[in-house]
């Protein structure tokens, strides 16, 4: 498909690559949506870390509490990021890999979303004991990590694939120009 064919009545592939609101969604090139999955990423990965280690160190009760808490900081910016992900996804349009793609993303997002709220909710107050995390909610929680890891290979999809909210390639070759500045600056050092 060339670039500039027009996929449907109106809509061109390079709308993918302008936020629907710059002001929610990030700027042209510097979405907001890449910076927000990182809280719910480093939590839950991190909290399933601790998950296990509570099962390897004498007194597991501080880890079984961080880990309940690093659920809940990863709900809360997974919700974030999944509103900024949601006006992304308006950008694409519709009846194109890139669109079926994003979805699968967004679902398989929601699912792991909607597993940690009731892991949070299986495990809440379970810390009070000061014993490991129960075996069910740590293997939630590793399969809810697996599932993330392959949404976010779809995230990558869109953005590197497909360049979805990625800067045109006109735009990004910009940084590859010489700096005639830069040039001068190096001969006479």
């Amino acid at each position: 498909m060339k670039l500039l064919e027009v996929t449907m009545v109106g809509e061109s592939p390079l709308q993918a690559k302008r936020p629907v609101s710059a002001s929610l969604a990030g700027p042209y090139g510097h979405p907001f949506h890449p910076i927000l999955v990182t809280v719910p990423i480093g939590a839950w990965v991190t909290s399933l870390v601790f998950d296990i280690a509570s099962h390897v160190v004498s007194r597991p009760g501080f880890l079984t509490q961080a880990s309940e808490w690093l659920i809940a900081v990863g709900v809360i910016g997974a919700l974030l990021a999944a509103m900024v992900g949601f006006l992304d996804l308006f950008a694409i349009p519709g009846a194109t890999p890139a669109f079926r793609t994003a979805l699968v993303h967004m679902t398989l997002n929601l699912l792991v979303t909607a597993a940690y709220v009731v892991n949070f909710l299986w495990r809440y107050g379970d810390h009070t004991g000061g014993g490991s995390v129960a075996i069910g909610p740590l293997v939630l929680a590793a399969l809810s990590v697996a599932v993330l890891g392959v949404s976010g290979y779809l995230g990558g999809k869109l953005a590197y694939r497909y360049g979805v909210r990625v800067a045109d390639e006109s735009t990004q070759a910009e940084g590859y120009a010489p700096d005639r500045g830069a040039h001068r600056s190096r001969s006479s050092t």
